[in-house]
This record gives C-alpha cells, sequence and structure tokens, in this order.
C-alpha cells in the first residue's frame, strides 16, 4: 500500500503506517530529514517545483524524474508501505501515487485507480506534466492522462489530507 502526505506529516505517516520506504518530490533546496528508520538506498528525493510548463529558474518534472520513480518503486519490496509525499501533499505526491500503482500493476485500469485516488483524496490535484511522462514510459497511450483529466480538478486547500491507496482493488 502507498501512504500519501504532505513535508509536515512526513515522520508521523512513516511512524504510523510501520513504512520503510518512501518518495520525496520538492523543490530540490528543501531539506528534508530522512526518518532514522528508512535507509538512504530506501528513500529516493526528486527534486522539482510544481509545475506543469517550463518555467524560467524553477525545475519542472522531467522524464528522468519519471524513469527514477518507476524504477523505485518497482524495486520497492511491498513488504512494509510505501509513503510518498510532496510539500502540500496535493500535487506531485498524488501523481508518484497514481503513477506507482499504474506502474505495479500493468493490467490494472488507469480510470479506476484515478477514480478511487479522487474518492480518497477530493483535494488531489496530480501534476499532469509528471504522469505525462509516465504514461509514455509505461506504454499506457495516454490512458493515464485522460483517466486524471477525469476526475477533475480537486478541491482547493493549503494541505491535503494523508490517505492510503492500495495496490489492489
Amino acid at each position: 500500500m502507498i501512504h500519501v502526505c504532505s513535508l509536515a506529516r512526513l515522520h508521523a505517516t512513516v511512524e504510523e503506517t510501520g513504512a520503510r520506504h518512501i518518495v520525496t518530490l520538492v523543490n530540490a533546496d528543501t531539506d528534508v530529514p530522512r526518518p532514522e528508520c528508512v535507509l538512504a538506498d530506501d528513500h529516493l528525493f526528486l527534486g522539482m517545483h510544481d509545475i506543469v510548463e517550463e518555467l524560467a529558474g524553477y525545475t519542472a518534472p522531467t522524464e528522468e524524474h519519471a524513469h527514477a520513480l518507476i524504477a523505485f518503486v518497482r524495486r520497492w519490496p511491498r513488504q512494509a508501505p510505501l509513503v510518498v509525499h510532496c510539500y502540500a501533499g496535493i500535487s506531485r505526491s498524488t501523481a508518484a501515487a497514481f503513477i506507482a500503482a499504474c506502474a505495479v500493476n500493468p493490467a490494472r485500469d488507469e480510470a479506476s485507480i484515478a477514480q478511487t485516488l479522487r474518492q480518497l483524496s477530493p483535494t488531489a490535484i496530480p501534476n499532469a506534466r509528471l504522469i505525462s511522462h509516465a504514461d509514455r514510459i509505461l506504454g499506457r497511450q495516454g490512458r493515464m492522462i485522460r483517466a486524471i483529466d477525469g476526475i477533475g480538478r480537486g478541491t482547493a486547500c493549503y494541505e491535503g489530507m494523508p490517505f492510503r491507496l492500495d495496490l489492489e482493488p
């Protein structure tokens, strides 16, 4: 299972869930102290801003970020939960959770994963650029993008509520 949270809830979520793997998606200069129970090799740090178009002075999500995320979640042994977080737990982290669910379940329908994501997080606004890269890498032929478009924009908020996305329906 995948737990999604904000940076502010990272340590508490790791402790509450017993997670031993973390994916961090924040600006490259953000200090993210790794919980002591998570080994350095089990913490993927992806430095990017939450933008969907190139913007001078900012790091947009790249294909390399998507490749690294997919490789990491495929290596994750799934004996303990994975925690995925960004700054607010709304956009980059929800995109990464959606991508992870698609990557480890190649036969699972993208729309059903997206609908589940929406039910679990009314505030989720998955980063479309990161999903677009992953869609190409995973050979999903635009279905991931269409699935996220299909759930619409989430409710505006400052910080998303933590939630758990199960890998099996």
